[in-house]
């Protein structure tokens, strides 16, 4: 792998490891908030049940969208539930005006009052839909990388798959242990969310280019969503939502410390 290839990848990897992070800080506050109402015995039961469930549906998830990645139509689906999820929590967040994870005040409420079997089926619910959340938008942004070529995993190149391992695998061990630091950091800038989901939603566009230019389609030139023009456009967008989205989070963050 020549050094271009590699900053390539590790650029990649970066910004997974981030998104990933974030993505699961909001796992483990929802999981955080399912289990409080449980005495705290069970609370450490269900928490660890909980993560065990995040573990072995994230790798799940991994390896069955790696066999069907390159069918277009699990791509158009894909595409479609990144943009919805992306589009429904800034929308809510506008809707709303609040900074609290609105996923966390929606477990709150359905987990009181639940014992603690039907806790736990509740918290690996909600693992289930993180872990697609998460692997959906990792697939989509290590398919923005060349293939390596050396070896296949299912549909998928094994450097792209390699990429996507590593991110779910440090998403996990932030859940683990460094989830409360990003809770406080997404207390302290909570906009950080917003532009986490703009994130996905931009990867969600990146699937849909991806879906419009298979070969079984080709809705678009089936080149484009491997071009250079493209990646160029990409990675523009992306940078400048991820830097703009950070600017505004410090200088709220900045705002509301002084008032």
């Amino acid at each position: 792998m020549d050094a271009a290839l590699l900053l390539e990848y590790g650029w990649v990897l970066l910004i997974l490891i981030g998104l990933e992070g974030i993505l699961a800080a909001d796992n483990a506050v929802v999981m955080a908030v399912m289990v409080k109402h449980l005495p705290p015995e069970q609370r450490k039961k269900a928490l660890f049940y909980g993560l065990f469930g995040a573990f072995v549906f994230r790798f799940a998830s991994l390896f069955l969208i790696a066999v069907l990645i390159d069918v277009w139509q699990v791509q158009a689906i894909g595409a479609a539930y990144l943009l919805y999820i992306s589009i429904s929590h800034v929308t809510k967040q506008i809707m709303t005006k609040k900074d609290e994870s609105v996923e966390a005040e929606e477990a709150e409420k359905n987990a009181k009052g639940s014992g603690f079997w039907m806790t736990v089926l509740k918290v690996e619910l909600a693992d289930i839909a993180f872990a697609v959340d998460s692997m959906l938008a990792a697939v989509a942004l290590a398919l923005t990388l060349p293939a390596v070529g050396a070896f296949e995993i299912g549909g998928m190149d094994g450097g792209q798959f390699i990429v996507i391992f590593l991110g779910g695998l440090i998403g996990l061990i932030i859940m683990r242990f460094a989830a409360h630091w990003f809770v406080k950091l997404l207390g302290k800038y909570p906009l950080l969310e917003t532009t986490a989901f703009l994130i996905v939603g931009w990867v969600g566009v990146k699937l849909a280019v991806l879906t419009l230019g298979h070969p079984n389609v080709q809705l678009i030139d089936t080149h484009f969503p491997h071009s250079t023009e493209w990646k160029i456009i990409f990675w523009s967008v992306l940078v400048l939502i991820a830097g703009g989205g950070y600017i505004l989070a410090k200088k709220r963050g900045q705002e509301s410390t002084v008032y």
